[in-house]
């Protein structure tokens, strides 16, 4: 009878070294323990819990996963919901937005004058700076809201992230998209949307800056231009506090 030596895998597996906690997890991928915490628990790291409830995670797993966020880097997908499996360019956009800290700062002082003069110039009565994170639609500066946040599945912004350039919706109530979000059918009662993406010093699209209105209506090419020249000092700001 021939002895067969266990595949690489089968003694991965069995090797304690190999499994790793939230914390290593967090280690090897450059990510805050807590995004780790998200994605063994939602599937994106295959996990399991051990007998005090606590997730582990084979380092094959986590090889894995580095190998398809290497292969798929720079890819732009539409972000699934939450609870939903995430596309490896979306764990790669979220692991961007933990390592901002723009959740924990506060950021009102930095980028309200952006967000004024968004309104201003563009006669709109909302303007934002959004943060997306995987659950959440954050608001770091806002005018004429008084709401800080809405679910992630609520956010236009969502659709300005997947593109480069100005994302525009004239009339939601013509677009099946938005029509029923509860955005539009409530407050504050979306009716146009522009929106252009708020992008850090490596390319990935944490979230938006955008202005909205309650009624239908377009940009004129001079307003445009500046919603796309406020979004490239948004950009220019976020890289200089990245590099400090």
């Amino acid at each position: 009878m021939v002895n067969r030596l266990p595949s690489p895998e089968t003694a991965a597996d069995s090797d304690p070294q190999s499994i790793l906690t939230s914390k290593g997890v967090a280690a090897l991928l450059g990510i805050s323990i807590s995004t780790a915490q998200l994605w063994m628990e939602n599937g994106n790291l295959p996990s399991w819990k051990t007998p005090g409830g606590h997730r582990r995670v084979h380092l094959l797993s986590v090889q894995r996963l580095q190998q398809r966020l290497a292969h798929d880097a720079g890819l732009a997908d539409v972000a699934p919901m939450s609870g939903d499996v995430l596309s490896p360019a979306e764990v790669q956009r979220l692991a961007a937005v933990e390592r901002s800290g723009l959740r924990e700062r506060e950021t009102g002082r930095i980028f309200d004058p952006l967000t004024w003069l968004a309104g201003t110039v563009t006669t709109a009565p909302i303007a934002l700076l959004t943060l997306l994170t995987q659950s959440q639609q954050l608001f770091l500066s806002r005018q004429g809201v008084t709401m800080k946040d809405t679910p992630r599945d609520w956010a236009f912004c969502n659709y300005t992230i997947a593109q480069d350039d100005i994302f525009f919706v004239t009339d939601t109530l013509d677009d099946a998209r938005f029509r029923d979000n509860p955005l539009v059918t409530g407050a504050p009662h979306i009716r146009f949307y522009a929106g252009v993406p708020l992008i850090d010093a490596d390319g990935f699209k944490l979230g938006s800056l955008c202005v909205i209105d309650t009624e239908p209506r377009r940009l004129t090419g001079q307003q445009a231009r500046a919603l796309r020249e406020l979004g490239d000092i948004a950009r220019r700001e976020l890289g200089v506090r990245q590099q400090r």
